[in-house]
């Protein structure tokens, strides 16, 4: 997934690669059904966050001070409503670019009466570097990422040394990063990448078992009924 970008931000590291060199997507084909389109034009103006390149005001943005969870990729948003709904108490900062995932989170905000989530329709990368100011998440998750299955294509993932260690920056102490995959070589590599960074310690012997907040989906069942594992990392920062 590493691309060429543009020239690293003011106050880059030198020697550190810039994480706009790493897309935390890939564009699907997708149609935005009419209830997400409604879902858009009712609930997008209360809960969707513009890009901008300048640090977001979090309290500002969610009505409130609150801990502060950054979602990159949620998909289809099934596993996000869920989480949110059972902690209240936090904000979800969720990044997605595919517009009828977010119409579909969007929809289910609506449905399920939410008001701790909010999206930016962007990037996550972006977001993780121009928007977010150091130490003001409290936790990170990475839900089934594409695993780039193609041996050439590995440096393609997102979780790579210069994004995690951004990740890092930008988490509190005592902050946590949680990602998830099905496929079992990009777990390794999660262990590894995320076991290299000096300032995030690992949560358990190895992977972790599956934290009580995140459900198993339809096709994370599904996979289970055909044998497939579900590795679940989960690291906090020191």
């Amino acid at each position: 997934m590493t691309e060429p970008g543009p020239p690293p931000a003011a106050g880059t590291p030198e020697g550190v690669p810039h994480p706009r060199t790493i897309r935390s997507f890939v564009r699907r084909a997708g149609r935005t059904t009419t209830g997400q389109a409604r879902a858009f034009e009712q609930l997008g103006p209360r809960f969707l966050v513009p890009f901008q390149p300048v640090p977001l005001d979090l309290a500002a943005a969610f009505g409130r001070d609150a801990p502060t969870i950054l979602e990159i990729g949620f998909g289809m948003g099934e596993a996000t409503a869920h989480i949110a709904g059972l902690m209240p108490h936090k904000n979800f900062l969720c990044c997605e670019v595919h517009e009828p995932g977010v119409g579909a989170l969007l929809k289910r905000i609506g449905e399920l009466g939410l008001e701790n989530i909010r999206i930016v329709q962007h990037d996550a990368v972006e977001v993780l570097d121009r928007m977010l100011r150091p130490a003001t998440l409290d936790g990170v998750h990475v839900f089934f990422p594409d695993p780039w299955h193609k041996l050439r294509h590995n440096k393609r993932r997102l979780i790579q040394p210069p994004l995690v260690a951004r990740i890092a920056d930008r988490l509190r102490p005592g902050g946590y990063i949680h990602c998830a995959t099905d496929w079992e070589p990009y777990a390794l590599q999660m262990l590894q990448v995320l076991g290299d960074e000096p300032r995030l310690r690992n949560s358990a012997e190895g992977f972790a078992p599956r934290p009580d907040y995140r459900p198993l989906t339809k096709f994370e069942n599904r996979g289970l009924r055909l044998g497939h594992g579900v590795w679940d990392v989960v690291f906090t920062r020191a």
